[in-house]
């Protein structure tokens, strides 16, 4: 019995779409990071701290996870 080559047009389609999302949000995040997340130092406040702290939270999140780094260290 012979086995047929697996198409996987439409995994690579996803793929690829999912790709070109995340890289136009970390686009934009860089965007707003260069523009100081739109604040200037005389409008810093704790509120921005928390909002910033959050922020990179999630971004940790995601980062350990590609590079199994943190929690999700092997």
């Amino acid at each position: 019995m012979t086995r047929r080559a697996q198409d996987n047009t439409k995994a690579l389609d996803a793929f690829l779409a999912a790709k070109f999302e995340i890289d136009a949000m970390l686009e934009r995040l860089a965007t707003l990071s260069a523009d100081h997340f739109e604040t200037s130092p005389d409008e810093i406040h704790w509120g921005h701290v928390g909002t910033l702290n959050h922020y990179r939270a999630k971004l940790r999140e995601i980062t350990d996870s590609a590079f199994k780094e943190g929690e999700h260290a092997i």
